[in-house]
């Protein structure tokens, strides 16, 4: 850590005006938080608490019904806060930097990722287009992107998301920023590339000396990278200090709720269902093939010789990086596409090539929970009524379907009475609990869960998923739990599928897995699970207080 006497980044007393009507009265309230060269901080706390509001404003990008009413923020010294746009936009890249959250959104889809990386160069340097080019494959290879040339030629839409990130991470760094902003830049990404890109960011913070300010929601991470750790509540900060200080020993119960609310890498005992059958595949596979002119015909294995069985009563999840094939093996599972080959028992009929015409029975009984409620709620419809429609489309009465949906909403926890609301009038956690309350409409046996915790608070994804073990149970239902996070799959599963590259290499009772793992891609997603040796939950906390 540098021992400069002006920090990279000070922010002191920063307080950001919300417009009237809301819960509270500012986004962000006296905040102050400093970063020096070469530093990681890691602020954390869940939705809501005013982490990516201070990022934003540091960045000058704030939504223009947000207003800084006090405080200051200082870039090396200079007063962002009464800087023209003009001195924002020439330090936006220059002296400072941000990382989004979702690349795809983040990139231009209709230019090359050469193109948007040298535009930050013909914006603020006088380099010629050779001199250009050369800096950008540079930092291309430095970014450890395979083969440069043909990364600076694609497009964002023909490589990985891991990918994508680094990207934008080259593009923030080109121009040896002295600040970094991180905002929830790994929180959609497999353990093996999150591990990569925080090792990436480590090096070059280390390196180049920058000053790095990470958003975050995820302490794995937090134990992975931060010198210092600042904790924001209600836009409010309420604890900070050095990471080993605020991981072990926190002083807020805040702090101490976020930290107890981590699941644990360490699998709970768990007794063997023994329920009947729900779910079996056998042989299951999912080809895609393209053909283009003066080529040979592509052909892409996304799914091969898979074999799934679960029971009532039992959660099976489906671990491996992007691109392993859990995902699609779901989608086929719930035949929301056909699969090439092989057979799904359901529990004794073979759903795999039945004809749309005759899977209308088997709609009901296999239901899905997507990873992002808000995209698979219909934003022009009342919850209410997404959550009646499909009991009534299978003969329900009105007045029937209603009462189902109110019960429901009590189960999950919010009020009947919201059923008149409309999704964006929701959080992000208490959408996925209405999607899990349309799932269970339908009365189904096998709920399908696909990624449907990984973008929520530690907070809410604790308490999504003990409603997921009281419905379970309540329902005998059979679970089939598709994650990239290896913490909530220690912690839910009862068994665990491994799949690499469509194959499953593995599978086994989950302690079995995490405790002995056979195969040495196992072995890799566990090795690369951030902050792997930071005790979590209550025992962390616990060990604290004493």
């Amino acid at each position: 850590m540098s021992n400069a006497q002006t920090p990279v980044l000070e922010i002191t007393g920063l307080s950001i005006a919300l417009p009237g009507g809301g819960d509270r009265a500012r986004a962000v309230d006296d905040v102050s938080i400093s970063v020096d060269a070469g530093e990681i901080v890691c602020v954390v706390g869940e939705s809501g608490s005013g982490k990516s509001v201070t990022a934003f404003s540091v960045m000058g990008l704030l939504a223009k019904v947000l207003k800084p009413i006090a405080g200051a923020i200082r870039l090396e010294g200079e007063d962002l806060l009464t800087a023209s746009p003009q001195r924002l936009r020439a330090l936006r890249g220059d002296r400072m930097a941000m990382i989004f959250q979702e690349p795809m959104t983040a990139l231009n889809p209709v230019l090359t990722i050469g193109d948007q990386i040298e535009e930050v160069l013909r914006i603020h340097t006088d380099l010629g287009p050779a001199e250009r080019r050369a800096q950008v494959l540079a930092m291309l290879e430095s970014m450890r992107l395979p083969e440069p040339e043909r990364m600076h030629a694609s497009y964002p839409h023909q490589i990985s998301g891991g990918q994508r990130q680094r990207v934008m991470i080259a593009a923030a760094l080109i121009l040896d920023p002295a600040l970094l902003i991180a905002d929830e830049p790994t929180t959609a990404l497999d353990v093996t590339t999150q591990a990569q890109i925080l090792r990436l960011i480590k090096d070059m913070q280390s390196r180049r000396g920058t000053g790095v300010l990470f958003i975050t929601h995820d302490f794995g991470v937090v134990a992975e990278i931060a010198d210092r750790v600042v904790v924001m509540e209600k836009g409010r900060v309420v604890e900070q200090g050095p990471a080993a200080d605020i991981l072990t020993r926190p002083q807020h119960p805040y702090t101490q709720m976020l930290i107890a609310a981590v699941p644990s890498l360490k699998p709970a005992q768990r007794k063997p269902v023994l329920g009947p059958l729900a779910l079996e595949t056998a042989g299951l596979g999912k080809t895609y093939s393209s053909k283009a002119l003066f080529r040979a015909e592509r052909v892409v294995h996304a799914a091969k010789d898979v074999a799934i069985r679960v029971r009532r009563g039992e959660t099976v999840g489906i671990v491996g990086e992007s691109g392993s094939g859990k995902t699609t093996v779901a989608r086929c599972i719930a035949r929301l596409m056909p699969p090439s080959v092989g057979s799904i028992l359901v529990p004794d009929i073979d759903i795999a090539q039945l004809p749309e015409r005759r899977l209308r029975p088997y709609r009901r009984k296999i239901q899905v929970v997507f990873q992002d409620p808000f995209r698979s709620l219909n934003p022009r419809r009342t919850v209410g009524a997404s959550i009646v429609e499909g009991p009534m489309n299978f003969g329900l009465s009105g007045t029937d379907a209603m009462q189902r949906a109110r019960d429901l909403m009590a189960l999950v926890g919010l009020q009947p009475n919201a059923l008149e609301r409309y999704p964006h009038q929701f959080s992000g956690g208490q959408r996925q609990r209405i999607a899990i309350a349309r799932a269970l409409a339908m009365e189904p046996e096998i709920l399908i869960a696909d990624e449907a915790v990984s973008a929520l608070d530690v907070s809410v994804q604790k308490q999504v998923l003990a409603l997921l073990a009281d419905v379970q149970e309540r329902f005998n239902l059979a679970i089939l739990f598709i994650t990239h996070d290896l913490r909530v799959a220690a912690q839910i599963c009862d068994r665990i599928v491994v799949m690499e590259k469509g194959v499953i290499v593995e599978q086994g009772a989950t302690a079995q897995v995490f405790s002995a793992p056979a195969h040495a891609y196992t072995r890799a997603l566990i090795e690369a699970a951030p902050g792997r040796d930071f005790a979590t939950g209550t025992a962390a906390v616990d060990a604290a207080q004493a």
